[in-house]
């Protein structure tokens, strides 16, 4: 059990370093193993394809059998495959980034994204994680849990710009008008220039996922708003209004 933890908090490290290299040295040191125990699990790793080397093997990160399971995930999931038509729906309708992202323990993991072609990419490829109280994804998840059952870290909450909430107690402020509205907003909490709108789906209790749009500040007009929630509020009544999946299929938790 050990060495099986001890892979997955490598291939974890490994993930959450993206595009930067690591060496030998530096996973033993944050791992807190021993660095021919972690040159050993290293090399089983290469070896599997779950973690690449460059030419002189001194230079480790994420390997393509990652990706093939991460895809499979996607592929799998009844209801990323249910969704995904309806940002497509939304894009149509609106020219902005639509997004659909899963709680997972304090933060949100996003599962399908629709990009914009009017401005940058942003922060949210598909398999990204954001602090969940950091954005209007994952408001609109804590919003459909009691207070006292948010998982949330230790005050301060980290920040993402200067808007992020960093206090627990003004992050259930805005929680409740989140309940009391139906949905999130997000003014630059995540990134600068950036207001996201969030919709909890419902097909589960609690919800645990949502989906958004963003859209540059500059272009945020209050007509579009308004536009916005009302074509995001009827994309998450055509996802909530779809018959259950048929019986027997596995209730992934």
């Amino acid at each position: 059990m050990k060495s099986a933890a001890r892979t997955v908090a490598l291939l974890e490290l490994l993930a959450d370093r993206g595009d930067r290299p690591s060496r030998l040295d530096e996973l033993a040191e944050e791992l807190s193993v021993p660095r021919s125990s972690m040159y050993q699990l290293l090399q089983t790793l290469v070896d599997c394809g779950w973690v690449r080397t460059d030419t002189t093997g001194s230079l480790y990160g994420i390997g393509i059998r990652a990706l093939l399971t991460g895809t499979s995930y996607l592929d799998s999931d009844r209801y990323v495959r249910m969704v995904r038509p309806y940002l497509d729906e939304a894009s149509e309708a609106l020219g902005e980034t639509l997004h659909m992202a899963r709680l997972d323990g304090p933060d949100v993991v996003y599962l399908a994204t629709r990009e914009s072609h009017e401005y940058p990419r942003t922060i949210s490829r598909v398999g990204r994680r954001i602090p969940a109280h950091a954005g209007a994804l994952g408001k609109a998840l804590l919003a459909e849990r009691p207070e006292d059952d948010l998982p949330l870290p230790p005050d301060p909450l980290p920040a993402l710009t200067e808007n992020t909430h960093t206090d627990r107690t003004t992050l259930c402020a805005d929680l409740v008008e989140v309940r009391d509205r139906g949905y999130s907003i997000d003014r630059e909490e995540t990134v600068p220039g950036i207001a996201g709108f969030g919709f909890a789906l419902r097909y589960d209790t609690p919800a645990t996922d949502a989906i958004s749009c963003s859209v540059p500040v500059n272009r945020l007009t209050g007509d579009h708003e308004a536009h916005i929630v009302s074509v995001m509020r009827e994309i998450r009544a055509k996802i909530e209004s779809l018959l259950p999946p048929a019986s027997g299929a596995p209730d992934w938790r």
